[in-house]
């Protein structure tokens, strides 16, 4: 459900210039992930910090088992569904 949440927030925020700069203001807050989270429940999309969290380990844990044990190594920023949200929306 996260994914799906995820997708749906990105879509509205590349075509809403106003919730693209609230979303990336809370990356300059103390506590971002928390603060993302809050700001995402309050305009309507179910994401919270454990699941954004358990979802990048997930898809990481499902590259590396897709290789049959010839991945050993995780790649470096692949079990970060956070900052993979935040790269597509900076991209955009």
């Amino acid at each position: 459900m996260i994914e799906k949440e995820l997708e749906r927030l990105l879509r509205d925020a590349k075509a809403d210039a106003g919730l693209k700069a609230e979303l990336l203001k809370t990356r300059e807050s103390g506590e971002p992930v928390e603060d993302f989270c809050a700001l995402a429940r309050q305009k309507g999309y179910e994401i919270n910090a454990g699941e954004l969290f358990a979802l990048g380990l997930t898809e990481s844990d499902a590259k590396l088992r897709s290789v049959n044990g010839g991945g050993v190594n995780p790649i470096d920023g692949w079990d970060d569904a956070y900052e993979q949200f935040f790269t597509s929306l900076i991209w955009t």
